[in-house]
């Protein structure tokens, strides 16, 4: 009998792990409920079977006509928030309810990343964020400006020094070099030149601390997520040591050479100096009307005077610093390469581009200024539907931090009521590419986005940088990154496909963030001015 007892145990043990995890949204009434055996949703996209963009839009496309579907991710119940008011509703007018973002690292398994402003929860965060906020308004952003503009010129010089009529380039390698100097410069005060000196010591940490490739780095990345416990155990962290001691050491003493020595750089690191210092007041009044459509608005529970001033400390400062590199070097990259490839396959598109470029360059008499760039509606337009068609940030998230209940709306709805730390996910990804939204999505379109055409769009349907208070701090930034670098780069090459430029595009299966599967070539020619 013994066996039947050991029998009934292994069954009962399998149910309980495996599959009534899996019936969590099916008993609070949430129907249809996707699954997938043991690994949820994610399945395939673990598997490496498909991309997370395109798991993201088969979930999104499972349960059409319904504000929400019930979906796993391995374990983790997620609800999956479809209807755009129903993010609103979530993201702003609830948001106190869903504070969080869910923390997919255990808090202590790596000191700086726990800092981070993406990282951090609850009051911590709150006055994280007010702290920064000022730091990433307009007028901060003319202030850094000059660093990018250098950053730019230095890139398009390497390319004109070779003097040739065509140059083929992979373009994730080269723009993830041009990104690195940028945040180098800009937010860690290092001046660098990757193109040229490829191996240079920043370059080459940066790579290693955004590469999770390789089985001992997914077996440690994938640890600290599934079994917190048992990597804090065996000290399992993010970074390497010599990743973590590089970024934190850089930080430290470019922080005592400049109280030092009162040098002041107009980059990251002299803002939150003073900051801490002085503390940073909000713009009352924008440089520049419009920083463009994709940029998101700071909430004004952010500019309020009355909420703590915080204690910032050389870790802090390390902390920020080191996920702007990460938000700056793969995902900004990601942005430009996508938006060259749009260019090279719609050369009417760009043909339109290259006319805005040359005009505005004639305005300025041959030098680019900041009110100029953002005033490129054109630019603008390219900008911002590259980002409606491949956006960053393919899914978004929040932890309810309160106990909250989604009330029904149409018949078939049941009240869906939420518990502390239930996970919600916002699917940008299939809103983006939602016909009933953008009409034929996979288009190239940037005419989606002119003035008359953008008054139409619902904010919450269009959310490369988030929504809500707790969206991309550094949306300004990014998009001023990429209008500089196309701005230099179309001022002297066209860019078109070559023989190896996939066409039509298929997403890499392989790499967590939005990527091509067999890179970014295209051909740089130069342009031919009359």
């Amino acid at each position: 009998m013994w066996w039947i007892v050991a029998a009934v145990a292994a069954v009962s043990l399998w149910y309980w792990l495996f599959i009534r995890p899996h019936k969590y949204w099916l008993e609070r009434g949430v129907k249809p409920v996707t699954s997938g055996f043991l690994m949820g949703d994610t399945l395939r996209a673990f598997l490496r079977q498909q991309s997370l963009a395109d798991m993201v839009e088969m979930v999104y496309k499972t349960s059409p006509n319904t504000r929400y579907t019930g979906s796993y991710q391995f374990f983790q119940p997620i609800l999956l928030i479809k209807d755009p008011d129903l993010i609103k509703q979530i993201t702003v007018k609830d948001f106190d309810h869903f504070l969080d973002h869910r923390n997919v690292f255990p808090e202590d398994s790596e000191p700086i990343f726990s800092k981070n402003l993406f990282s951090l929860s609850g009051k911590k965060w709150r006055d994280m964020r007010s702290t920064l906020s000022p730091a990433f308004t307009s007028s901060k952003m003319k202030y850094m400006f000059t660093l990018i503009l250098q950053s730019g010129e230095q890139f398009v010089n390497y390319f004109l020094k070779k003097d040739e009529n065509f140059i083929t380039v992979e373009m994730k390698d080269t723009l993830t070099r041009f990104t690195n100097d940028v945040i180098a410069n800009t937010a860690f005060g290092v001046e660098c030149d990757s193109l040229s000196d490829r191996n240079n010591e920043f370059y080459l940490m940066g790579k290693e601390a955004i590469n999770f490739t390789g089985f001992w780095k997914n077996l440690r990345f994938f640890g600290l997520i599934l079994m917190p416990k048992i990597a804090k155990f065996f000290k399992l962290t993010i970074f390497s040591k010599d990743v973590s001691d590089f970024f934190t050491n850089l930080v430290t003493s470019n922080i005592q050479s400049r109280e030092k020595h009162g040098i002041v750089r107009p980059d990251m690191i002299h803002l939150l100096l003073e900051a801490r210092k002085n503390g940073l007041k909000h713009d009352e009044k924008q440089l520049v009307q419009d920083a463009g459509f994709a940029a998101v608005e700071e909430s004004e529970i952010h500019k309020d005077p009355k909420n703590t001033k915080l204690k910032i400390t050389d870790q802090d400062i390390t902390a920020q610093a080191l996920v702007f590199f990460f938000a700056g070097f793969d995902s900004v990259a990601a942005l430009m390469c996508f938006m060259a490839h749009e260019l090279a396959v719609n050369p009417d598109v760009q043909k339109k581009l290259l006319l805005e470029v040359d005009e505005t360059l004639d305005f300025c008499k041959g030098k680019i200024t900041y009110e100029a760039l953002l005033g490129m509606k054109y630019m603008d337009m390219v900008v911002s539907e590259t980002l409606r068609k491949w956006p960053n940030a393919v899914v978004s998230d929040r932890v309810c931090t309160k106990a909250y209940t989604i009330e029904p709306k149409f018949p078939d709805e049941e009240p869906v009521h939420l518990d502390i730390n239930d996970a919600v996910s916002f699917p940008v990804y299939g809103i983006h590419r939602d016909p009933h939204y953008y009409p034929e999505p996979e288009r190239f379109d940037p005419e989606r986005f002119n003035d008359e055409n953008k008054v139409n769009i619902n904010p919450y349907t269009y959310m490369p940088f988030g929504a809500g208070p707790r969206n991309c701090i550094g949306s300004r930034f990014a998009l001023l990154e990429t209008k500089t670098l196309f701005f230099y780069i179309l001022s002297h090459f066209e860019l078109v496909p070559v023989e190896k430029t996939q066409i039509p595009l298929v997403l890499s299966k392989t790499q967590l963030n939005l990527s091509s599967e067999n890179g970014f070539w295209l051909g740089l020619r130069k342009r031919c001015k009359i």
